[in-house]
């Protein structure tokens, strides 16, 4: 027998209740595809999740992420992913921050989100103000630059390979094993500009033309 699925909490006034709660601390709120997103001020972030916590039953940091706009003066959002086991809800809210300015940490909030702080530094750079412990956590410590940055070059800025002279990983900067080439990638059915190779043989045949063969030779002695 198939159990029931879990019935989720009505989410009718929860916006306006946290509005009142959260007090100026409240930017804006998107309710779409019965998922809620609140954005807050980045200094206020701490006591939002602590309201959140205690007094909205968001017992749980799910996952945070960050996401990079370039054309923005403060490019970088920082997404907290909050569930209510009680409630069987979810809810995102969300800061924005720059380069330089630092997001107060909710490690004394949630254990776990030492480790998530330290993935957004280390591929945004987003600095976490309390957090005793921000490191890198997926690149290596000698890494320069943050991958997930819009203005990080895909190939990277160095590259490591195993010396058997040093008999040790050295890094040295990345050389392409191939200059990048401009690949055309029109069929030739299409009906190129310029002469495609191998068409030089038949310089002179209209377009399209078959293949002349010796007059009563056999398929197999034209194809030699």
């Amino acid at each position: 027998m198939v159990s029931p699925a879990p019935r989720i909490a009505p989410q009718e006034g929860l916006i306006d209740a946290i509005k009142v709660a959260i007090g100026k601390a409240f930017i804006e709120a998107k309710d779409a595809v019965q998922e809620i997103s609140i954005t807050v001020r980045r200094e206020a972030i701490v006591d939002v999740c602590r309201t959140l916590r205690d007094e909205f039953q968001y017992q749980q940091l799910m996952e945070m992420a960050g996401v990079d706009y370039p054309g923005r003066a403060e490019r970088f959002d920082v997404v907290y992913h909050l569930l209510s086991v009680t409630k069987n809800h979810r809810i995102r809210i969300r800061v924005t921050t720059d380069e330089d300015k630092a997001v107060p940490s909710v490690t004394g909030l949630w254990p776990v989100a030492g480790w998530l702080e330290r993935e957004i530094f280390d591929l945004y750079g987003v600095q976490f103000d309390g957090n005793d412990d921000l490191r890198r956590i997926l690149t290596d410590y000698g890494f320069r630059g943050h991958p997930f940055r819009k203005d990080f070059p895909l190939t990277g800025y160095v590259e490591m390979r195993y010396s058997e002279e040093q008999k040790r990983v050295v890094y040295e900067p990345v050389r392409l094993a191939q200059d990048f080439r401009d690949f055309d990638f029109m069929s030739p059915w299409e009906g190129a500009e310029y002469i495609l190779p191998g068409d030089e043989k038949v310089e002179g045949e209209a377009p399209g033309a078959p293949t002349p063969t010796a007059a009563g030779a056999k398929p197999a002695e034209a194809k030699k």
